[in-house]
Parts: C-alpha cells; sequence; structure tokens
C-alpha cells in the first residue's frame, strides 16, 4: 500500500510538438494511501495513457512520478511493485487458473522470500474470496467472460502489491455482469484497503466505485473530487455534460432585470425568476449571455414541493416519453422551436407516465439545483462557491 503522487507529469508523442496528456501545465494528482480513484472521460482523453505512465508501461515526457517515498520516473514496470489488470484479461491460454494466479509469485518466490506453500495457501485464500476455487483446474478458454475477469483480478491480489491499477477491465463483459463484477470489485477494495487507480469511460461505474473521481478531456483534468460533489457542482459544462444519465440539460439564454421580479435568465420569450446565491452570481453578467444547467430530475410538470412557485415554470412541448419502470423520461421542446431547446426530465412514472406527446405543459425547475455557465468553452460555472472550488482543485 502506497501514495502515489503525480507532479506536472506530461506526454509528448513523436512527432508532436505539445504534450498530448498534461498540457503545458502536467497533470498533478496526489492519490492517498488505500484511495480508489477513479480516471473517467471520452475517448482519447489520456486516461490510460496517464494509468500506463505509472505503470511505467509508458515513458514520460517531463514531471515526476511517486509511489510511496520513491521517484519511479525510469524504474522498469516489474521493480515498481504494482499490479495491473488490463481490458483483455491477459492470460497465458496454456495455464491453469491456479498456474496463472501462482505464475507472478514462482518468478520471484526467492526474491519476495516466499515458500512454495506460501504460495499456494495465498492462490487459494485469493480464489476464496473471488469465488473460483472451483476453477482453479480450468484453462482460460473454460470459463466465461466474467470468470476470467476475476482470474485476472486475482491474479493482480494475489501478489499484495503497493498499488492496484484497472485499465477499463470491465468493458468486454455484458450489462449484468458489469454490474456484479463492478460490485465484487467494490467489496475487494473495502476488504484489502490497496491503493487503486481506476480507468474507465463509463461514468456510472466512476460514480460508483470511487473514493473521487478525475474528470479528464484532451489530455488533462477538468475536476477531481468526490463523486457526489462532481455531479452536484460540475466546474464546467464539459464536467456537467459527461457526468450524469440522462446528461444535464443546457438553455441559452441572457441575464436581464425585469422591474419588480428582479434578476431574470430570458430565453426565446420565456423568463425564469432568479433568486437568492443564483441571482447574486447572476447579477454579475447583467445583459450578458449565460448557459442555464438543470438536471433532469430537477424537472418536474408538478408545481409541488420544492418546485412550487410560478416564477420558475417554463411552457414546453411533449415530444417523446420513455418509460423506464417506476421513473419516466420525458423529452421536451420550446413550442414551435423544438430544435432550440431540447430538454429531458426524469420523473415519476406513475405520475407522469401517461403524458400525451404532442401537449404542452408546464415545466417548473427547482431553483436550489440550478447552474449558471459562461457560454463558450471552457464554460465555467459561475455559481460554484469558494468552498466548492477547492473542493474540485
Amino acid at each position: 500500500m502506497a501514495r502515489v503522487t503525480l507532479e506536472k507529469v506530461t506526454k509528448v508523442y513523436a512527432g508532436n510538438s505539445k504534450p498530448s496528456v498534461g498540457g503545458s501545465t502536467g497533470i498533478d494528482l496526489d492519490i492517498q494511501d488505500r484511495e480508489f480513484i477513479v480516471l473517467v472521460g471520452p475517448s482519447g482523453c489520456g486516461k490510460s495513457t496517464t494509468l500506463r505512465m505509472v505503470a511505467g508501461l509508458e515513458e514520460i515526457s517531463g514531471g515526476t512520478i511517486r509511489i510511496g517515498d520513491r521517484i519511479v520516473n525510469d524504474v522498469p514496470p516489474k521493480d515498481r511493485d504494482i499490479a495491473m489488470v488490463f481490458q483483455n484479461y491477459a492470460l497465458y491460454p496454456h495455464m491453469t487458473v491456479y498456474k496463472n494466479m501462482a505464475f507472478g509469485l514462482q518468478l520471484r518466490r526467492k526474491e519476495l522470500g516466499l515458500s512454495r506453500e506460501q504460495i499456494h495457501e495465498r492462490v487459494l485464500e485469493i480464489a476464496r474470496v473471488l469465488g473460483i476455487s472451483d476453477y482453479l483446474d480450468r484453462k482460460p478458454k473454460a470459463l466465461s467472460g466474467g470468470q476470467r475477469q476475476r482470474v485476472a483480478v486475482g491474479r493482480a491480489i494475489v501478489r499484495n502489491p503497493k498499488a492496484f491499477l484497472f485499465d477499463e477491465p470491465l468493458s468486454n463483459l455484458d450489462a449484468k455482469l458489469r454490474v456484479e463484477t463492478r460490485a465484487e470489485i467494490k467489496k475487494l477494495h473495502l476488504r484489502l484497503q490497496t491503493t487503486t487507480i481506476y480507468v474507465t469511460h463509463d461514468q456510472e461505474e466512476a460514480m460508483t466505485l470511487g473514493d473521487r473521481i478525475v474528470v479528464m478531456k484532451e489530455g488533462q483534468i477538468q475536476q477531481c473530487a468526490p463523486p457526489l460533489e462532481v455531479y452536484e457542482h460540475p466546474v464546467n459544462r464539459f464536467v456537467a455534460s459527461f457526468v450524469g444519465t440522462p446528461p444535464m440539460n443546457f438553455l441559452d439564454g441572457r441575464i436581464a432585470t425585469q422591474g419588480s421580479e428582479g434578476t431574470c435568465f430570458t430565453f426565446g420569450n420565456q423568463r425564469i425568476r432568479l433568486n437568492g446565491d443564483l441571482a447574486r452570481a447572476a447579477s454579475k453578467y447583467l445583459g450578458k449571455p449565460l448557459v442555464l444547467g438543470v438536471r433532469p430530475e430537477s424537472l418536474s410538470p408538478a408545481n409541488t414541493g420544492k418546485f412550487v412557485g410560478e416564477e420558475n415554470r417554463i411552457v414546453v412541448k411533449v415530444n417523446v416519453v420513455e418509460p423506464l419502470g417506476d421513473r419516466v423520461d420525458i423529452h421536451l421542446g420550446i413550442e414551435n422551436d423544438v430544435e432550440a431547446l431540447p430538454l429531458v426530465c426524469r420523473a415519476d412514472a406513475y405520475e407522469f407516465g401517461k403524458l400525451q406527446v404532442g401537449s404542452i405543459i408546464r415545466i417548473h425547475l427547482d431553483l436550489g439545483r440550478v447552474h449558471l455557465f459562461e457560454p463558450g468553452e471552457p464554460g465555467v460555472n459561475v455559481t460554484m462557491t469558494q468552498e466548492h472550488r477547492h473542493a474540485a482543485a
């Protein structure tokens, strides 16, 4: 177990003049001992490259990587005392499950000071923990995808390394197996308490697994914070749109004053009256364009509870109703201007599942969970407090 630290780390590929990972300032990331941290982002954002640099499978172009108290920039992968689980399992097809799990320990038995009996006991214990004791005599071709993945995880765990590195280990599994194996990985971390760095493009995986999640885009870290913090207080529009299913809704408009109504967000011929911290943040942008962001669950066709009020409603047209069991996703648009303002509202299916397509309804917003972003890139969240900005760093 160890702390893993990246300081100003960059990666420049041959033929490029600028870093593909790290940007001009490099990647700064401090992963605490026993922490489970998840790197998440779209394909090509640099998350796997970052993981491979920690593993030593990619040379860094600049900066410093520490595992524990040791700088490992020039240390070979086999000497970094880490274990990696790959997307494609990477099992030896001619070996049994037992031999796959024991192979790494047997190669370094004398170096690690382990007897054959100790290796045998360790393999049996990890197999029991992972529920693969009955498969120890089988070869990988006789296993299902989920079983092979557990063998790959077991081969990493049996070494008892300072850190585990997972590179999209569940992407080859079907949906049911992904959920089951994800839960197993979480339980294993709680039991073993080993520093873990996990890469995925699936934001649901990231939210459920990580103590903190690191959202990346184009080789740079956009936000690093606990999952709920990232969800509730995204630092910019990219993070807001990437984290959450369905993604956050965005409305392009302007900030204006409407007589006695005070500060309002206006779009088309409609307006939303802002209050409290939202109004104070917006007042600095009077007459200027801003983008209003609201999660699907923060919209409701009902004028009740936290959604009560006439000042926080907009008139929309029902385009599509998608049943999801006890919930329903209602796809909406401004009347006569559907393309300009698509919205998704997630609501109670028993109450709103029978809404008629084409009907005109009023949608109410929970103003306590609305965000305002600057237009364009990066689309900074102007409603974040200093406390939340500090947590996002």
